[in-house]
């Protein structure tokens, strides 16, 4: 239902441009990383390794695919299902390189709650998304006297794949991410806001992953979805795949008269690029907390091989779920809460490092080859990347 669903949200745009689109590979011949064997960390993954399998939190996309130039997308991360604003979620933000934009970051840094969902788009179309997000949370029953919302909404930039000066998002492409979030599965690769992005000189977009905890650690889940679309040295499971495959930033320039066996245009762009990384889970964590476990989030960018790029745009943003750490709207009389104490975050930040390496990987690999505005980023192969992990001992 799910597929069928985000296939007609494209047909629906599609149609809207009036032009013929041809697309590349097919999603059903990508794997995740679990697929080949890559199995990052000691903690397990949740039932559908996603971040929906943190209870509550459901994702919806709204692919946009037409003519020749339009490759992008919105993608929503709903915390819950009832009224958010008047139910916000305790959050918080940490920032790796700033070269980029996450609005309403100030006030979850200030406050420490989200009151929207959190929306992901292309670089251009945050000011869209943000009204967007706020005149879906006015509209909403119970909203009535509200004045004031803190709209979160990320952005990575697919100006090499979309023609993004036409700012294409509308609107009705975010509230129809909003509006068909749903739990269950994840669609992952070249979909939303992964539409058109790029990383480590291939196909990236959005990806997942989860761990659950035993319970001699409280039994909890964290789940994380990136939106990739940042350079560097490609590893995967320790195995550095861009050298072995060529394509990685600051290689050496081809020699005179010869071309590098995969060259597309501005493959690697040396390390820069943008990621935006979202991570939820139900442990009842504050702000405070949520913020460091955004943090692990980020370094977990390494173990991809990130570089970090002065042009890289590296924000995380945590929230949880749980029923203790919310803030009701107008609340003012004090009541007892359960909060886990710093001593117990430590596993958490295990599986925020491994969830995020995890999804990385999902991006890429379930990506497809996309073209637009003129160059082709080609979908990683899966084959090439099998023979190097059994190379190096690793995978199936």
């Amino acid at each position: 239902m799910r597929r069928r669903l985000e296939m007609f949200l494209t047909i629906v745009v599609i149609a809207v441009g009036l032009w013929p689109v041809v697309l590349s590979q097919n999603a059903d011949d990508r794997v995740r990383a679990r697929d080949l064997g890559i199995t990052p960390g000691v903690f397990p993954p949740g039932e559908l390794n996603a971040i929906t399998d943190v209870a509550g939190v459901s994702v919806g996309h709204t692919t946009i695919i037409a003519g020749e130039n339009i490759r992008t997308g919105v993608t929503a991360i709903v915390p819950h299902s009832s009224n958010l604003f008047q139910e916000k979620v305790a959050g918080g933000v940490f920032v790796g390189n700033a070269f980029g934009k996450l609005a309403g970051s100030t006030q979850v840094e200030e406050l420490g709650t989200i009151e929207t969902p959190i929306v992901l788009t292309n670089t251009l179309s945050v000011g869209t998304a943000v009204e967007a997000t706020v005149a879906h949370t006015l509209r909403r029953e119970g909203n009535e006297d509200v004045r004031s919302v803190n709209a979160v909404v990320g952005e990575t930039n697919d100006g090499g794949l979309n023609d993004i000066r036409g700012q294409h998002v509308t609107p009705l492409h975010v509230w129809a991410a909003i509006d068909n979030a749903t739990s269950g599965p994840v669609t992952e690769g070249s979909v939303g806001a992964g539409t058109g992005t790029r990383a480590f000189g291939w196909k990236g977009g959005i990806g997942t992953s989860s761990r659950h905890l035993p319970a001699r650690f409280g039994g909890y889940t964290v789940g994380v979805l990136v939106q990739s679309n940042y350079g560097g040295v490609l590893m995967m499971d320790g195995v550095p795949i861009g050298e072995e495959l060529g394509r990685y930033s600051y290689s050496p320039p081809p020699q005179a008269g010869t071309l590098p066996s995969t060259s597309p245009v501005d493959a690697t762009n040396e390390g820069n690029g943008s990621v935006m990384i979202v991570v939820a889970t139900d442990a009842p964590v504050d702000a405070r907390d949520l913020k460091r476990i955004a943090a692990r989030a980020v370094f977990g960018l390494a173990r991809t091989g990130s570089s970090y790029g002065n042009g890289s745009g590296d924000f995380a943003i945590a929230f949880t779920t749980s029923s203790e750490m919310r803030s009701r709207f107008g609340e003012r009389t004090p009541r007892p809460r359960s909060i886990l104490q710093p001593d117990a975050v430590s596993p958490l930040f295990q599986a925020t490092l491994e969830a995020t390496e995890e999804a990385v990987y999902n991006s890429l690999l379930q990506a497809t080859t996309v073209t637009g505005n003129g160059r082709t980023a080609e979908a990683i192969s899966i084959e090439h990347v099998t023979e190097i992990l059994r190379k190096y001992g690793r995978g199936r």
